[in-house]
């Protein structure tokens, strides 16, 4: 096909009013390059969210190849329904193909083979598409990443004289630039599943864990947002976290939800929606607040549930929501920690460049110290001694002792010992032995119990814990795994919390990869509710450091500055933190919208909170 009759494939229309049209010159879809990256509601502007892209019906005498190849590039458009991409098809192809079914997203973009006539003298055509591997969204919206080869045949026949798509693979192929252009990241919002660990804090039932699905930009999004919670949890998540919405609640049909003028959202649920308690539904109402505001560019001032006959169950404000705000379990972070050269532990003030040493005897230095954690509330803090051997925890208070360690590794060798150590937002404390004769992950409840073994089923022969750091809400551990070649890679596994408080039982599972492009991971944080900050290194690469999302996906974050040799890291799910790194420099901070400035020459280990 030449360059023209591609050109006319796309037709780009600014929605102003249903007004204005325009045609833009050269082909929008199906990239040569390009990047998957998340772009963030913040981010959008007024006219981004009234530019809508149509495909172009097929033309007269179109051959196979072209038929295929205008099909594609018809799947690109904001139609909701993909009426022109049907037009492609054969007519029963058109009434049975499930373009939702998943979206399959390819390097560069698709792309259509020769056509190869059926063999022993059929009449139809074969064209093979094909493309490299770059993830999969299934049918629940869940991004995860992919590799490998896509190949798939579409099988042609003359349909009135045309030819036409009579068999085809369901879902989508999208090259990276359109799948950026056309899907938006999104957190919805379920409740964590702490079983008898909920009581150790207030509100321990109310825990909201985000859970990042990625859906359509433009086609009626506050909808689709809805109907997305109301599917349920994603497939890696749903173990350990739960909705408050009933089994069967959907939509009452013909809804096309929007905020109005006020940031209040209605709406109405079918029977099994709205037969709940008042409790259940104010429940409701806070995972339905929490989880369109993560799309919404206006704020959510309120929510209302209603019936199918209208009538009003419950309804909440933002004010009213407050003790269920995803996050709210990390803490202040009012301070940023780390070991100094003096091998204590200090502290800066927010704000402040600063450091001093922390109360009690984690600051006195009369036993050195080379790893720090500090719990979410800021009144305990657990450190490792230099040589990795013992782990002590203390308050971080005026006169409180040290004590005797309430862990010790027998590892030879340093670099066999303890990891750093990292306390959840319920108050547990985490940390994993890396002795190649015993290595353990190992649970200290409260802070202050016996350390428990908790079984890690899914790391392999020869592998082991290299570090770790356990989200806030108490069901996510991103793990660093030593490979038996000595690579480390970057996994995110799920924490479930069975048991009884007198007989709990902890497993760590489904250990997913979170950052595959690094042959090499140095060192990450939680650097937010569903992200992490990894320092990594890619093939033939120099060391860089990028935002993660925990479905794999890269980051609607700015791309960070440049830095040396990192061997640490640390952020805050508070976002509005500024990032800290243990680099060649020392102790380094990245303010907003500036470049790495130096706090201290030496010193390891920095740390918020967590």
């Amino acid at each position: 096909m030449g360059a023209e009759r591609r050109n006319r494939r796309r037709l780009i229309a600014a929605a102003q009013l249903g007004a204005l049209a325009l045609l833009l010159p050269g082909c929008a879809s199906m990239p040569d390059d390009g990047t998957v990256d998340h772009v963030d509601s913040s981010h959008r502007t007024e006219s981004d969210s009234q530019v809508r892209v149509f495909g172009v019906s097929p033309e007269k005498g179109e051959k196979p190849q072209q038929i295929v190849r205008g099909f594609l590039e018809a799947t690109t458009s904001d139609e909701a329904a993909f009426s022109t991409a049907k037009e492609y098809l054969s007519d029963h192809a058109a009434g049975e193909w499930d373009p939702f079914a998943n979206t399959r997203v390819v390097s560069g973009g698709p792309s259509p083979g020769n056509a190869r006539q059926d063999g022993g003298g059929g009449k139809g055509f074969n064209v093979q598409v094909t493309g490299t591997r770059v993830a999969e969204v299934d049918e629940r919206h869940a991004y995860s990443p992919s590799s490998g080869d896509y190949a798939e045949g579409f099988h042609l026949s003359k349909e009135d004289g045309e030819w036409r798509i009579d068999r085809l693979p369901d879902g989508l192929v999208l090259g990276e630039s359109d799948f950026q252009r056309i899907y938006r990241p999104i957190n919805k919002y379920y409740y964590a599943e702490l079983g008898s660990d909920s009581e150790s804090i207030t509100g321990g039932k109310n825990v909201l864990v985000g859970d990042p699905v990625f859906l359509r930009r433009r086609i009626d999004p506050v909808t689709a947002t809805v109907d997305a919670l109301l599917d349920g949890p994603t497939g890696w998540l749903a173990p350990v976290v739960h909705s408050s919405f009933p089994k069967g609640a959907r939509l009452v049909r013909g809804q096309h939800l929007s905020l109005d003028d006020s940031g209040a959202l209605s709406v109405r649920l079918n029977s099994k929606g709205a037969g709940v308690s008042r409790a259940r539904c104010v429940r409701m109402a806070a995972q339905l607040l929490h989880t369109v505001q993560d799309q919404a560019s206006a704020k959510v001032g309120k929510v209302a549930l209603a019936g199918p006959d209208g009538e009003t169950r419950c309804e909440r404000t933002r004010e009213q929501t407050e003790d269920y705000q995803p996050g709210r379990l990390n803490g202040r972070a009012s301070h940023q920690y780390f070991v100094d050269g003096d091998h204590r532990v200090s502290s800066f003030d927010e704000g402040s460049d600063d450091p001093t040493p922390v109360e009690g005897a984690l600051g006195k230095g009369e036993t050195e110290m080379g790893a720090v954690a500090v719990n979410r509330a800021e009144q305990e803090g657990a450190a490792v001694s230099r040589a990795g051997r013992s782990l002590y925890v203390s308050r971080l208070a005026e006169g409180a002792k040290l004590g005797e360690p309430v862990l010790t590794s027998k590892a030879k060798h340093e670099k066999d010992r303890l990891t750093a150590p990292s306390w959840d937002g319920l108050g547990d404390l985490w940390i994993a032995d890396r002795d190649p004769d015993d290595p353990r992950l190992l649970r200290l409840a409260g802070g202050k119990e016996k350390p428990e073994e908790v079984d890690v089923p899914d790391l392999g022969k020869g592998e082991r814990i290299e570090s770790l750091r356990i989200a806030s809400d108490g069901v996510r551990m991103a793990l660093q795994i030593r490979q038996k070649d000595g690579s480390r890679t970057l996994k995110l596994g799920r924490v479930h919390r069975g048991g009884t408080a007198d007989e709990p039982q902890v497993t760590i599972s489904e250990l997913r990869p979170l950052a595959p492009q690094f042959e090499d991971v140095a060192a990450m944080s939680w650097a937010g509710g569903s992200r992490l900050v990894v320092v990594g290194r890619e093939s033939g690469s120099v060391q860089q450091m990028q935002y993660i999302e925990t479905d794999g996906s890269a980051s609607n974050q700015p791309t960070l500055p440049g830095i040396n040799d990192v061997t640490g890291v640390a952020a805050s799910e508070d976002v509005s933190k500024p990032l800290l790194a243990d680099s060649e420099d020392g102790i380094v901070r990245l303010p907003p919208d500036a470049n790495w400035k130096t706090l201290t020459d030496s010193g390891t280990s920095p740390a918020y909170p967590g």
